[in-house]
């Protein structure tokens, strides 16, 4: 499955040939001819991918012609990239001149002529293996064909029915008591629609059937209906479907406006259930259409829709969405037994039974898992097979079935291109790691992964709207919004899906691991221990297949001596085309200087080096690195000078010892997004004069002593502001110049708090989240703040000294959470009904209390 990211791979290719920056960079150089063959040959071979993708499964060879046409994308990718970052570093020198005035030093090759002869080569060498390969497709008889969503849907669909075995079903009865309930109440609507949500192989469609089949409903409907939805929810075969259950004939001969005149016919007056099973398209005209014909049905007629999209559920629900949980343990081992064992075995084997209690946990109580996994199991008696499942990777083991992966895989299936890769990276993460969405989205920007063809949208944001797009598809679970920051889980068998499709992309290793020929990798080792004859590098890093490489991340904090100096000079030597460079936790004192080499670097991390007193400044020149990080590098004497020439980060984490950054030209980074000074003790000035921080969305200050001097009056854009046990200098002139269009206020172990709260009176009313976390100084919240009519986060958090809320906290009516803990008189004053302040925040949905969920509902 790994094949089907080469769409995306094309599909970006060709969307970085046609961006502006690189449109203006091929003006430069005067390569536009080059260029427009190269992406003819690219739109050609496209064309066909489609196909290949699905025929590759029946012919190695095509597989083969697969993989070498990744290897070229990706070298396309890389030449594209190359153009862009020297027409930037031009730039630049244009600007700011040479660093030290030599420009052969800053820039290889500063002859225009000489660079254009030069890419001039790369690009037709590149043109020439693409031009055989696709003289090659020839042989393999491949047809163009659509692919709305990257690739051909190549994993067949069952349709469903409506009958059921009840006795199959475990674990579902409180869920078919509560949707027969909705469906019992009375409402107003000539129409409800109830949207049942979750992941594949959840048993959205067996709970469906259970409704379905239920004497209570059967009484309750004078016609009950069941269709399984075309995937492009094409109206005509819908309407058919809806007929054919109802009257068992088929009219497939009938014209779209005989088969709703039928279908009208047919529900007339009826009071009926339609159950719309497995709906994908999101296409809400249709849904329309549809929903307007069956009005003619008698009132307090119901649908049931199942979905594993947010998206489509909130299209056609008008009840909230019913999101199906997994089994509990004690419902999926209860599952587990009917399928592992004999229906005549009254008492399976004790010793089995305990292996399986182990292998049920694998399932994490998904129906369709715990029957697969069961079924792998009937009529083995041996413990050494049970143990073998026990041990075994799932996927590999549910692969074999062949009962899950089609139905996981469609979502994958469905997924538009551009999220196909952005998908596969999950299967960077360790299971059951909780992932931060800003985080995550960054290292999407780094790899080039997030394109955006709205102009004024951040990248940043498009990443998020691509996590959030995830979410909708119920491909990540356990979502948590807290402020700024977006948290969530991937359920084992979606981690297994993406590491399944991202086998020669995407890859977790280990230090000892010895081959891995992959683009982007992430290590999992945190220690040296049980492994032997350690140089320094791991043994696959000094390997040819590596020179690939175009991210190396590490997810866990490391010991010393894992990232040492010759770990760091192999990654800057060797990976020339490296666009994420983790080296957190590393131990040496100078980062080399010949890291002015990763030209194409977007994202280097150096968090936690103990050790680092200075960085070179060399790196002044990567010109394309978009992020920049040096928390908890305790020992950094001084940032380099000429940071200005940094003209495309965006984000810049800084401990430091110095006093100011004046010196260092960060009020000059124009394109800066986020700034974080943390463990800066002698900071006292961030800088004076000019400033052009005209885009710093957000401000994090953690552990500087100061007092440090802000110019507020300059950060008009902050829309984040996070300040945790720090001191501020709150002078009278800076005290009036706070004009922050604040988003998201923090505030941790503040002693200034109150005379900060003071000082944003006079900002925009538009708060979105309010925390307050250990503040001994709070004794009350301002009185604007009910003023903030945007506010859906308020935090209070072990303020023992804050008394009450303010008046006119009633007025925040998109408030959607309130979490207080420990907050001395307040929280007693916000008990359910007893309470004195409990008036004043009833109307708030989710409302946590001293760690107590007092009133939680999703609405």
């Amino acid at each position: 499955m790994a094949e089907s990211l080469l769409f995306g791979i094309a599909q970006g290719v060709l969307r970085k040939i046609a961006s502006p920056a690189l449109q203006e960079a091929v003006a430069i150089y005067n390569i536009e001819h080059q260029i427009r063959e190269l992406r003819e040959t690219l739109i050609a071979i496209k064309a066909v991918l489609s196909d290949a993708e699905v025929q590759k499964a029946k012919n190695d060879r095509l597989q083969v012609w697969l993989d070498r046409l990744q290897h070229v994308f990706y070298d396309a990718e890389d030449v594209l990239d190359e153009i862009e970052c020297e027409a930037l570093r031009k730039q630049v020198i244009s600007r700011y001149g040479s660093v030290k005035g030599k420009v052969h030093r800053f820039f290889s090759i500063s002859n225009p002529l000489m660079f254009r002869v030069k890419i001039s080569h790369k690009i037709k060498e590149i043109r020439e293996r693409l031009s055989k390969i696709s003289t090659e497709k020839n042989q393999f008889d491949l047809n163009m064909r659509s692919a709305d969503n990257g690739v051909g849907h190549m994993s067949s669909r069952k349709m469903t029915y409506s009958f059921i075995n009840k006795l199959d079903v475990v674990g579902r009865d409180t869920d078919k008591e509560k949707i027969i309930e909705m469906l019992m109440q009375p409402d107003d609507k000539n129409l409800s629609v109830l949207p049942i949500v979750g992941i594949g192989g959840m048993g959205k469609t067996a709970l469906a059937k259970l409704v379905y089949n239920d004497d209570r409903v059967k009484e309750q409907f004078e016609l009950r209906l069941w269709v399984c939805v075309p995937e492009d929810f094409d109206l005509k075969k819908t309407i058919e479907g809806i007929i054919k259950d109802a009257s068992r004939q088929d009219l497939s001969n009938f014209d779209i406006q005989q088969s709703q005149n039928f279908l009208q016919d047919i529900i007339k007056d009826k009071k009926f259930l339609l159950v719309l099973d497995d709906v994908w398209s999101n296409d809400r005209s249709r849904w329309k259409e549809l929903r307007n014909l069956l009005t003619r049905g008698a009132s307090e007629s119901k649908i049931i829709v199942t979905t594993r999209s947010v998206e489509v559920a909130s299209i056609m629900g008008t009840h909230p969405v019913y999101n199906l949980k997994g089994l509990s343990h004690e419902d999926s081992v209860a599952l587990f037994k009917k399928w592992a064992f004999d229906e005549t075995e009254k008492k399976p084997r004790p010793y089995l039974l305990a292996i399986g209690n182990d292998i049920v946990k694998k399932s994490q109580g998904v129906p369709l898992l715990v029957k697969t996994l069961g079924s792998l199991l009937y009529s083995k008696d041996d413990d050494g097979h049970w143990k073998h499942v026990r041990d075994s990777e799932t996927w590999e083991l549910v692969e074999a079935k062949k009962d899950i992966v089609p139905v996981l895989k469609l979502s994958y299936d469905h997924l538009p291109s551009h999220l196909k890769r952005c998908f596969a990276t999950f299967s960077l993460f360790s299971r059951g790691v909780q992932m931060k969405g800003p985080a995550l989205a960054r290292l999407w920007m780094a790899l080039g992964l997030i394109s955006s063809k709205r102009e004024k949208l951040a990248l940043e944001d498009v990443g998020i709207e691509y996590i959030k797009e995830f979410w909708k598809r119920s491909l990540i679970q356990e979502v948590e919004e807290c402020g700024a920051e977006l948290l969530f889980n991937v359920h084992d068998l979606v981690h297994s899906l993406a590491t399944s499709v991202a086998q020669n992309d995407f890859s977790i290793v280990r230090l000892d691991t010895t081959e891995k020929g992959v683009w982007c990798i992430s290590f999992s080792s945190t220690s040296l221990e049980g492994i032997s004859n350690f140089d320094g590098v791991p043994p696959f890093l000094r390997k040819t297949t590596s020179k690939r490489l175009r991210g190396i991340y590490f997810q866990y904090q490391v010991n010393d001596g894992v990232i040492t100096k010759e770990f760091a000079r192999i990654c800057i030597t060797k990976f020339n085309h490296l666009r994420y460079l983790n080296l957190s936790y590393s131990s040496f004192e100078e980062l080399p200087r010949s890291i002015c080499n990763l030209k194409q670097l977007r994202s280097l991390s150096l968090y936690g080096n103990k050790l680092l007193k200075k960085l070179p400044g060399t790196i002044c020149e990567l010109q394309s690195l978009l992020e920049l990080s040096l928390v908890g590098c305790l020992e950094l004497r001084d940032l380099p000078k000429n940071m200005e020439r940094l003209v495309s980060l965006r984000y810049l984490y800084i401990t430091t010892k110095q006093k100011s950054l004046q010196e260092s030209g960060i009020q000059y980074l124009e394109n800066l997004q986020f700034l974080g000074l943390n463990e800066c003790a002698n900071l006292q000035i961030l800088f004076e004069g000019t400033c052009r921080l005209t885009r710093l969305r957000g401000l994090e200050i953690v552990d500087c002593r100061g007092p440090i001097s802000l110019p507020f009056g300059e950060l008009k854009a902050v829309e984040s502001l996070n300040i945790a046990s720090s001191k501020l200098a709150l002078t009278s002139e800076n005290k009036s110049n706070f004009s922050l269009n604040l988003h998201t206020l923090v505030i941790y172990n503040f002693e200034q708090v109150m005379e900060l709260l003071q000082c944003l009176e006079g900002s925009a009313y538009t708060l979105e989240s309010f925390l307050v976390y250990d503040c001994l100084s709070l004794t009350y919240l301002p009185t604007w703040l009910p003023n903030h009519t945007r506010l859906r986060l308020i935090y209070l958090i072990r303020c023992p000294n804050l008394s009450s809320l303010p008046q006119g906290i009633q007025s925040l009516t998109n408030l959607k959470e309130l979490c207080i803990e420990y907050c001395g008189e307040l929280s007693k004053r916000c008990e359910p009904q007893t309470g004195k302040d409990w008036n004043k925040i009833v109307h708030i949905p989710r409302i946590q209390l001293d760690l107590i969920e007092v009133q939680w509902t999703d609405d």
